[in-house]
C-alpha cells in the first residue's frame, strides 16, 4: 500500500522545494518562526516578512484530498480480499491474479516519483486532477472489465494514475496550510491512515459478501466512481494552485530502464511456473541485471548532465540510507508474499467467507495502528534503532507462533486463535513502519532529502510488486497442479505454513540490516540550544 505514514514523516522534517529545510529536536518550533529577509530597520531590528495569510478555503481543500488518499489506500486493501472472488467469477489463472495486484504496485512505483516533479513543474492541483480524474477512470473500467487481460491492464493505469496523485496530496498541504497548522493536519492524516488499514479489508469483504445487483466483485472498484468524480469537481474548485520555484527537470529514460527491468524480472517470476520455467525466462532475469547495471550507468551520466536523475546515487554513500533503502525494499517483498497468501489461505484454503477473512485481519490492523503511534511519540526517543530491530524480531516471533497455530490446528483453525499471533504480528510492522523514514534521513544531507524521501518509498513499491511476484515461487510452487476438492484445503494450509518461513527468514535479514542504521536519528541527539536556523528561501510560486 502507499506509504502514507513513512511520507507523511519525512514531509513533516523537510519542506517542499523552494523552503529552506530544518533539522533538529527544535525543527518544528524553527519552522513557525516569521520569516527574516536579512536586512535590518533603524533600530537594528530584522525586517520580518509575515506569513502569507491562509486561504480561507484550505480545510475544505484538504477534506478533498484526504478524501483522495484515503479512496487510494482503501483501493489496495480493498483488492487483496476480493482476489479469491476475482478467480472464481472471471476464471483467471495464477499470474493474472498476481499481476492484478503486482502491477498496480509496479506502476505505481514507477511513476512516483515522476508523479511528484510533474506536479512541481505544471502545478500540484493540476496533476492532482490529472490523478484522481484517470483513477476514477481506470477504477470504471476495472468494474467493467470483461475479461481477466482488461483487468490486469486497468489495474496497471489505476497504479499510474495513482502516481500522479498520491505525491501532490501532501505537497497541496505544504502549500495550502502555515506551518503552525501543520502538526494538526498530520495528525488528521494519521487517523485517515488508521482508517483506511481497518475499513479497506471490511468494506471488501461486505461488498463481495452482499453481491450488490449480482455484479459479485466489481463494486469493489466501482464505488470510488462518486468518491472521485465528487473530489475532481470540488477539487477543480477549491484548491489552490502551487508550483516549486525551481523544479528538476524528467528523468523518463531512469523511469523507462527502472520499469524495464522490473518487468522483465517479475514477468518470468509470474508465469515461469505455468509454464514450465523455459529457459527464456532464466535469460529474461539475468537481462533484467543487465538492465539495471545500465540504468545506475546511465544516472550517473545524468547527475553529472543537468544535475535531475532519477535515482541521485551519491546517497548510497550514507551507510545508513543504503541499508535503510534495503530495509524497505526486503520488508517490502515481505509483505507483498504475506498480505496475498494470507487471504488466499482463509479463503481457498480454510473456505471462509470474505467477511470472516475480512473480520479476522482487524486485531492485526488496530494493532499495527497503535503500535506506530507508540513508537513515533514515545519509544523511538528513548531507545532509538532498538525500537525498529525488536520490532523486526517480534513480527518475525507472530509470524513462527502463527506458522505453530497453522500446523497444529490445521483446517479447523478457529478465527480467534489467530488473533495472537496477528496481534503480535501487527505490533511488530507498527514499531517499524512510522520511524523507519526518519532513520533512513536522519544522515542524508538536507539538500537531498526530498529525493531521498521519494526514493525510500518507490522501493518499497517495488520490493512489494517483486514479493508478489514471488508469491508464484513460495506458495503456489508448493501446490499441485491438479487437486481433488479434498486436496484443495491441505495443500493451501502446507503452502501457506511455507511461504510463512520465508517471511520469518526475511525478518531476520531485516534485524541484520537494521544494525547499520543509525542508533539514534539526528532529530532525537541534537540539542535544543542549536546554531542560528537556516535564511528560509521564499514560499512556493501560487499560480492563480
Amino acid at each position: 500500500m502507499p506509504s502514507y505514514l513513512q511520507v507523511m514523516t519525512s514531509h513533516d522534517d523537510n519542506t517542499l522545494k523552494g523552503r529552506g529545510t530544518v533539522s533538529g529536536s527544535g525543527s518544528a518550533a524553527r519552522r513557525d518562526k516569521p520569516q527574516t529577509t536579512g536586512s535590518r530597520d533603524d533600530s537594528g531590528t530584522p525586517t520580518v516578512l509575515p506569513e502569507p495569510s491562509p486561504d480561507r478555503t484550505r480545510w475544505l481543500a484538504l477534506a478533498i484530498v484526504m478524501a483522495a488518499a484515503f479512496m487510494d489506500l482503501v483501493d489496495v486493501t480493498i483488492v487483496n480480499i476480493a482476489i479469491p472472488s476475482i478467480q472464481r467469477s472471471a476464471d483467471a489463472s495464477v499470474s493474472q491474479i498476481q499481476w492484478i495486484t503486482a502491477g498496480y504496485a509496479l506502476a505505481f512505483a514507477a511513476g512516483l516519483i515522476t508523479g511528484g516533479r510533474l506536479g512541481d513543474i505544471h502545478g500540484r492541483k493540476r496533476l492532482f486532477l490529472i490523478g484522481i480524474g484517470g483513477f476514477t477512470l481506470a477504477s470504471a473500467l476495472c468494474g467493467f472489465a470483461a475479461n481477466p487481460e482488461m483487468l490486469v491492464a486497468s489495474r496497471l493505469l489505476q497504479g499510474g494514475m495513482a502516481a500522479m496523485m498520491v505525491p501532490q496530496v501532501l505537497s497541496i498541504v505544504h502549500a495550502t496550510f502555515p506551518a503552525h497548522e501543520r502538526g494538526k493536519v498530520f495528525g488528521m492524516f494519521g487517523a485517515v491512515v488508521g482508517l483506511g488499514a481497518v475499513s479497506g479489508p471490511l468494506l471488501g469483504a461486505l461488498l463481495t459478501e452482499w453481491n450488490l445487483f449480482g455484479l459479485e466483485w466489481r463494486p469493489i472498484f466501482l464505488i470510488n466512481l462518486p468518491v472521485g468524480v465528487l473530489a475532481w469537481m470540488l477539487g477543480r474548485r477549491f484548491i489552490t494552485e502551487s508550483k516549486a520555484p525551481k523544479a528538476l527537470k524528467l528523468d523518463l529514460v531512469g523511469v523507462a530502464l527502472v520499469s524495464l527491468g522490473l518487468l522483465m524480472l517479475l514477468y518470468p517470476l509470474t508465469r515461469g511456473r505455468e509454464l514450465g520455467w523455459p529457459l527464456w525466462g532464466y535469460g529474461c532475469m539475468a537481462g533484467a541485471l543487465v538492465v539495471f547495471v545500465a540504468l545506475v550507468s546511465y544516472e550517473k551520466r545524468k547527475a553529472a548532465g543537468d544535475g535531475s536523475p532519477l535515482i541521485e546515487l551519491s546517497l548510497f554513500r550514507v551507510k545508513s540510507f543504503a541499508a535503510g533503502i534495503a530495509v524497505q525494499t526486503v520488508f517490502g517483498v515481505a509483505l507483498g508474499i504475506f498480505f496475498l497468501v494470507w487471504t488466499l489461505y482463509m479463503q481457498i484454503g480454510l473456505g471462509w467467507s470474505p467477511l470472516r477473512a475480512g473480520l479476522t485481519g482487524v486485531p492485526f490492523s488496530l494493532a499495527v495502528s497503535t503500535a506506530a503511534g507508540m513508537s513515533v511519540q514515545k519509544l523511538v526517543p528513548r531507545f532509538g534503532r532498538k525500537v525498529l530491530q525488536a520490532g523486526a524480531l517480534v513480527m518475525g516471533a507472530g509470524v513462527l507462533l502463527y506458522l505453530w497455530e497453522a500446523h497444529r490446528y490445521g483446517l479447523a483453525i478457529a478465527s480467534w486463535q489467530m488473533a495472537l499471533p496477528l496481534v503480535v504480528m501487527g505490533a511488530g510492522m507498527g514499531l517499524i513502519v512510522a520511524p523507519l523514514t526518519d532513520a533512513v534521513l536522519s544522515e542524508v544531507p538536507r539538500e537531498h532529502a526530498g529525493s531521498a524521501s521519494g526514493l525510500i518509498n518507490t522501493v518499497q513499491q517495488m520490493g512489494n510488486a517483486l514479493g508478489l511476484g514471488l508469491v508464484s515461487v513460495v506458495f503456489f510452487g508448493e501446490i499441485g497442479d491438479r487437486l481433488a476438492p479434498a486436496q484443495v484445503g491441505p495443500a493451501f494450509v502446507h503452502a501457506f505454513q511455507h511461504a510463512l518461513w520465508w517471511v520469518a527468514g526475511i525478518m531476520v535479514a531485516i534485524f541484520l540490516l537494521m544494525s547499520a542504521l543509525p542508533k539514534r536519528p539526528a532529530q532525537h541527539v541534537e540539542g535544543a540550544a542549536d546554531a542560528e536556523p537556516p535564511t528560509l528561501s521564499r514560499e512556493p510560486e501560487l499560480v492563480p
